[in-house]
């Protein structure tokens, strides 16, 4: 499964009724306290039992699971509570503390959403078009929105709710083009996507950008200017550049500041990063512009290995993200 699909719960529930089974989607809507999963994360549960995603990290999805079985057979939503459990371990609760609601939809039977909502918001998905759902938590009533339907949340990547309205965000899935086949871009490749990113490598010379170097990688064995292109940036994509060669940064860097990338890197010296600058401004950049990225690229941890500059460069784009 990959990881977009890992996050995609929509997709999977869509997946379950094209091969003949019933589905529902059971979604975190509330949290207090340190409940483990935040609001949004979701769970899709099929009419057998199998289920895929997470709403507490384990805590409840087999009480959530039952609920959603008899919403199925029923046609109604529901809304469960669960706090913090009690002294019998086996009691369902969140053992960590906290507490959470959880809605519960059967798709496509009585006051589930319509089968038509999941192939929009799958099709949104797979075209990188960000959508979000509004639920009238009382009339059951729903409508598909926009960024400029709920601007605030969207570019938080917040879903919510406000009065007895639960909004829903699907953003597209969140990718990492890395320029530059080298070994810190062979630490930094899978903690990107145990981070949830799709992750991306560039480099023009087949011999640094191989499959026997990066076992299983998107590798694009392309100028940057022209990889990056065919990928695209979007407000959902990070971008790092690591070859410390301008004939290789530069095209990428350039490309970045014109798009909405949400984060851009540069590894190399300060010096390194000032020529950088200069070349930049050459090009027609103001500093102002340039002052978008991260040169040197990473949080300063007092990395000194390839895979600790790795992890700084993937805590800097974390930090980055959730604090826009």
């Amino acid at each position: 499964m990959t990881n977009d699909l890992l996050d995609n719960m929509p997709a999977v529930a869509l997946d379950y009724i094209n091969s003949g089974h019933r589905a529902a989607i059971a979604t975190v809507i509330l949290t207090w306290g340190s409940a483990p999963r935040p609001v949004g994360a979701q769970l899709a549960i099929r009419d057998d039992g199998v289920f895929q995603g997470s709403v507490s990290g384990g805590c409840v999805e087999g009480a959530v699971v039952a609920e959603a079985l008899e919403a199925l057979e029923q046609g109604d939503c529901r809304i469960l509570e669960y706090g913090v459990s009690d002294e019998d371990v086996f009691a369902v609760g969140l053992a960590c503390g906290g507490d959470i609601k959880i809605l519960v939809e059967p798709i496509g039977v009585g006051q589930g959403p319509d089968i038509d909502q999941l192939q929009a918001l799958t099709a949104a998905r797979k075209e990188r078009r960000p959508m979000g759902v509004e639920t009238n938590l009382n009339t059951w009533n729903r409508r598909l929105i926009g960024p400029t339907d709920a601007p605030a949340r969207f570019a938080s990547d917040k879903s919510g709710v406000d009065d007895d309205v639960f909004t829903v965000i699907q953003n597209p899935a969140l990718r990492l083009i890395v320029v530059g086949a080298v070994h810190i871009a062979q630490a930094l490749l899978p903690m990107a996507r145990i981070a949830g990113y799709a992750p991306y490598l560039i480099d023009p010379r087949d011999s640094f950008g191989s499959q026997s170097r990066f076992p299983d990688e998107t590798i694009v064995n392309d100028w940057p200017d022209a990889a990056v292109a065919e990928l695209g940036l979007d407000a959902r994509t990070a971008l790092v550049t690591l070859t410390h060669d301008p004939k290789l940064d530069t095209p990428a860097l350039a490309a970045g500041l014109k798009s909405d990338a949400f984060y851009i890197g540069a590894l190399g010296s300060g010096r390194t990063h000032a020529k950088r600058r200069a070349q930049l401004v050459e090009l027609g950049f103001e500093d102002t512009q340039i002052d978008r990225i991260s040169g040197p690229v990473g949080l300063d941890i007092g990395a000194a290995t390839p895979a600790e500059i790795a992890l700084s460069i993937m805590a800097e784009i974390t930090q980055t993200l959730r604090k826009l």
